[in-house]
């Protein structure tokens, strides 16, 4: 027992010892690494670890990166502008006494000390909001992100803060909350050196001069821009001589669009423009266009879309509200259509698809196409939709079709036996086809239909590829929801599709 009581003694010292001798090694890190371990933590961590040392305290009053998100992480509700009721689940913001600890906070910091971020999101009145950053401007702030609304109850709109305009410091702006823009002549003048902007709830009403904010002569570096539920925003040119990457959400009374951007690889358009517009118009000239996400908008009345030889992949989601000037529409579809004609992934979403179908369309060649997705209830009337597709798509590898299960579309079983040899008029079309979809079927390799319920359509369409697809190496079916009922037909089914005849012998079917 003295020997065990001795070793504790003995282990007890040498900690002691080592304790004492011990190097404080990560108050002698550099400045700049100190920074960004602090920034990994919440702010009001990092003001109370200030107290340990003078160096600590140094850290904390020219500490760079102001996140004041960490007070009480939340989302503005915009349930104070009566045009908005998007937000009721939102968490509550700053009270009084987080705002003063913010305030307290730039009071003490070190007037020579830049700030690198100062994010914050809190109901407030103007005049805080502009002091707030009038004094982050002085410390020469490079990104601000803020999100705010005001503390009265009544319809209330900020002004923008014009202090932000002439900052030579400021490169990313993000800024949120119902507020007016100046006049155009006094917003071309400054952000000479920003270059990401990001514009939430704009109040944009009696002020189009506004439209041609974003010329080639404004915002010389911006290269990133946002724009997200621009109210009264009708008209919209966008020509920033360096922008890569322009995104526009929930402007839903656009009905006039033109990019003419140089640089422009990223374009991301959703739910935009008025649907019930008789002279809504897009235009687009962006050469270097590689990535396009085009989702949920209104079909225009008119699109001039010139193509990019370097577009890598599109996504498009288009809708007609109204069927009754729908076919005025469809030149327009076909115009957009044809700026996608080098694309080299192409993604249509059911709605798209349905428009393709529903009229008769003569779509230019997507002549360097590689991958098609297609969202279909794959009713009887897409089957001419697909063909056409096929048909502009010679030198396909992949196809992707995801089949929705809509319960309202009737959709015929296929219920035939190996001896019934006999050739139904789905079948006898796709035939017909041949000739016309020679270079799709020699160029073929994947084929991926997912919600598969071994409907004669898709078996149809199955039976064909298999035929006469040359290439063909795989076949991939992902069964979609059935009843336990159907399992019996469905082996069966499946036992017949394994016995068609395939042009390639390589090729593999699997059942997922």
């Amino acid at each position: 027992m003295g020997t065990r009581s001795l070793k504790r003694k003995n282990i007890a010292q040498i900690l002691d010892n080592e304790a004492k001798s011990a190097i404080d090694r990560i108050t002698d890190l550099p400045d700049a690494v100190l920074y960004h371990i602090l920034f990994l933590l919440p702010i009001k961590c990092v003001a109370q670890m200030s107290i340990l040392s003078k160096r600590w305290k140094f850290l904390w009053y020219t500490f760079p990166d102001l996140d004041f998100t960490t007070l009480n992480p939340f989302e503005i509700s915009s349930k104070n502008l009566k045009f908005m009721n998007y937000d009721k689940h939102r968490n509550h913001p700053l009270d009084t006494a987080q705002m003063d600890f913010i305030t307290q906070v730039f009071s003490i910091r070190d007037k020579h000390s830049d700030i690198r971020v100062l994010c914050f999101r809190a109901r407030l009145s103007f005049s805080r909001l502009n002091s707030l950053i009038r004094s982050a401007i002085r410390h020469n702030v490079k990104e601000l992100d803020i999100e705010v609304t005001t503390s009265v109850t009544t319809d209330d709109y900020f002004n923008f803060p014009r202090c932000v305009i002439g900052s030579e410091s400021l490169r990313v702006l993000k800024l949120k909350s119902g507020f007016r823009l100046p006049p155009s002549s006094i917003m071309r003048d400054g952000f000479q050196s920003l270059h990401t902007l990001s514009l939430s709830l704009v109040i944009l009403y009696n002020q189009p001069n506004l439209s041609d904010l974003f010329s080639e002569s404004s915002f010389p570096l911006l290269k990133k821009l946002h724009l997200d539920m621009c109210f009264g925003l009708k008209y919209l040119h966008v020509g920033c001589r360096g922008l890569e990457d322009l995104s526009l959400e929930k402007c839903f009374q656009l009905q006039g669009l033109d990019i003419s951007c140089a640089k422009l690889a990223k374009l991301r358009v959703t739910s935009c423009f008025d649907a019930y517009s008789k002279k809504s118009w897009v235009r687009i000239n962006a050469p270097k266009l590689e990535h396009l996400f085009w989702q949920f908008n209104a079909v225009s009345d008119t699109t001039i879309f010139e193509p990019s030889n370097l577009l890598r992949e599109a996504y498009v989601g288009l809708f007609i509200l109204n069927r009754a000037n729908g076919m005025g529409k469809v030149q327009s579809v076909n115009g957009f259509l044809s700026g996608l004609s080098h694309a080299g992934s192409l993604i249509l979403e059911s709605q798209t698809f349905e428009i393709l179908s529903n009229n008769n369309f003569n779509i230019q060649p997507f002549c360097t196409l590689k991958s098609l997705e297609l969202h279909t209830g794959f009713k009887k009337s897409n089957v001419q939709g697909l063909a056409c597709l096929f048909r502009s798509s010679p030198t396909l590898h992949t196809l992707i079709l995801k089949i929705t299960n809509d319960r309202k579309i009737e959709r015929k079983q296929w219920n035939r036996d190996l001896w019934d040899m006999s050739s139904t008029e789905e079948e006898q079309y796709w035939e017909s086809q041949i000739p016309t979809l020679m270079s799709f079927l020699q160029h073929l390799r994947l084929v991926k239909i997912h919600g598969f319920l071994d409907c004669e359509n898709e078996v149809t369409l199955a039976k064909f590829l298999l035929k006469h697809g040359k290439a063909l190496e795989e076949m991939t079916l992902c069964a979609g929801d059935c009843n336990d009922r159907d399992t019996l037909r469905r082996q069966k089914i499946r036992s017949q599709m394994m016995g068609f005849s395939s042009a390639c012998s390589n090729a593999k079917v699997a059942f997922q």
